[in-house]
């Protein structure tokens, strides 16, 4: 019944309302969301791959209603997610407006070292090549105490479930060997692994194969699996000091600080 009702709950988007009672049901303690609110509340932020329903004010974890602002970076000009998108003053979120970057998530040389008080990525860290020196370039913009929340997304709700956690190992090798966003090297597995009942965009085989042969210019690709303690390790390995950690049943959520220059 549990894992029937999962994937139920997982079909639906992230609506307060609906996520509460659903854990009530199912005896899930729910986190005190306004421990996590607090880290962003009136401060000035950036976000990598977003925007995000999961930060809506209707969302699971409603920060832009709260931030004093918010910057965008995406990694082209035209999206799967968003569509065409222009760089200058046009990054959308919930009813207000930052500046949107046209950017590599990992190399963002246009943003100047501590400029803003946190980064937020969610269900984006999955489809970074290298995402060690994504974090280690989110760690360069904020400013000291300034906080990285991940959301990551949990297998066993979605179409990764089949697949094996990435190990800290690969993600420090992916780092020295200066990994770029043309890597294949986990193409095999997710072509042998990934659950295409559970990605109904993906289409047939063929059609999923030929998305993944062109990784470089769509991004679907999820490179790697995480879970909180492969997280955790690379927060360590960024030397960044966790405050917050939760997993639902769809998402693994971690928020760090940066206590060093």
């Amino acid at each position: 019944m549990f894992s029937t009702l999962k994937v139920f709950l997982t079909s639906f988007p992230p609506k307060i309302i609906f996520w509460k009672v659903a854990y009530k049901v199912l005896g899930i303690k729910i986190p005190k969301m306004g421990e996590w609110q607090n880290l962003f509340t009136n401060k000035s932020g950036i976000e990598i791959g977003g925007p995000s329903a999961l930060f809506k004010r209707e969302g699971y974890l409603p920060v832009y209603p709260i931030v004093r602002a918010l910057d965008g970076v995406n990694f082209s000009d035209s999206t799967v997610w968003e569509g065409k998108l222009s760089e200058g003053h046009f990054y959308k979120y919930q009813f207000n407006t930052g500046c949107q970057f046209i950017a590599e998530g990992s190399y963002l040389p246009k943003i100047k070292d501590g400029n803003y008080d946190f980064v937020l990525s969610c269900n984006n860290l999955e489809h970074i090549a290298n995402p060690i020196a994504a974090v280690l370039e989110w760690k360069r913009i904020i400013k000291k105490g300034g906080i990285i929340l991940l959301v990551l997304p949990n297998k066993s709700a979605n179409f990764d479930h089949k697949r094996p956690f990435t190990s800290i190992e690969h993600l420090i090798d992916d780092l020295k060997k200066n990994v770029a966003e043309d890597d294949d090297t986990h193409l095999e597995e997710i072509l042998r692994l990934h659950d295409l009942k559970r990605d109904p965009q993906a289409g047939d085989y063929k059609s999923f194969r030929e998305r993944c042969l062109n990784n470089y210019t769509n991004r679907c690709m999820h490179h790697h699996v995480f879970n909180q303690t492969v997280i955790q390790q690379l927060f360590q390995y960024c030397d960044l000091d966790i405050r917050l950690q939760y997993s639902s049943m769809t998402d693994h959520f971690i928020a760090a600080v940066k206590n060093n220059f």
